[in-house]
């Protein structure tokens, strides 16, 4: 617990990224009409959780007017809004809904990361702005001893969660596994990774990620740590 609590202090102060830094405190300026009353959080966004827990979910980056907004990863906007109701539904969530920070929300058995920490222009980080956030990706999953269960939103993170592993100097299978929808992966020292698309407007507005589909990800999940 304190690790994280060290961690994620140091994530908030990070600047190391002029590009993140620039456009995260410039959308927090700016703001959007219907936010015009939020003080946005405008920083980088920590991991969010329990320290204990044994199902770690990771993500690519806050979103501009979601994470960047209120302080806290998937928070504030529809992707949070499908992944909360899922962890809810699935016994690792106190309430479906995470609006703000002091909204009640807890996890159970649960710990949410994200690969990239600053909202990133066009929700595409750079490759420097990934690895300067590395280091903060790796603490992280040092930090989760208990993790027996990962589950990745979209390829991105499917694939720097291998590499984080790769550096840590954690076995991973060969060939390396390949990202699809619901692919599950069982990894050496007892951990089963579990791929998903993310639940981003793109992919639910067209159909490509639909609840049912979602839904049996964190089912899976259930199953296991069962």
């Amino acid at each position: 617990m304190r690790a994280l609590a060290i961690l994620n202090r140091e994530i908030v102060a990070c600047t190391s990224c002029p590009r993140l830094v620039d456009y995260r405190t410039r959308v927090a300026a700016d703001k959007r009409r219907q936010y015009r009353e939020w003080t946005y959080w405008g920083k980088p966004v920590p991991g969010f959780g329990d320290p204990a827990a044994r199902l770690y979910v990771l993500g690519l980056a806050p979103a501009a007017h979601g994470g960047n907004r209120t302080g806290r990863v998937f928070t504030g906007d529809r992707s949070g809004d499908w992944l909360y109701e899922a962890l809810h539904r699935f016994g690792f969530a106190n309430q479906a809904a995470s609006l703000h920070r002091d909204d009640g929300l807890k996890l159970s058995d649960c710990y949410i990361g994200a690969t990239v920490r600053c909202a990133p222009p066009g929700n595409k980080p750079k490759p420097n702005e990934f690895l300067a956030c590395r280091r903060f990706l790796l603490q992280e999953i040092q930090s989760l001893r208990r993790v027996c269960v990962v589950v990745t939103l979209g390829k991105i993170a499917f694939d720097h969660y291998l590499k984080a592993r790769t550096e840590l100097g954690w076995e991973v299978p060969k060939p390396v596994p390949r990202f699809a929808h619901k692919t599950v992966c069982r990894l050496p020292a007892g951990v089963t990774l579990i791929g998903s698309y993310h639940p981003s407007q793109q992919n639910t507005f067209t159909g490509k990620l639909t609840r049912p589909m979602f839904h049996s990800v964190f089912e899976e999940a259930r199953r296991i740590l069962s």
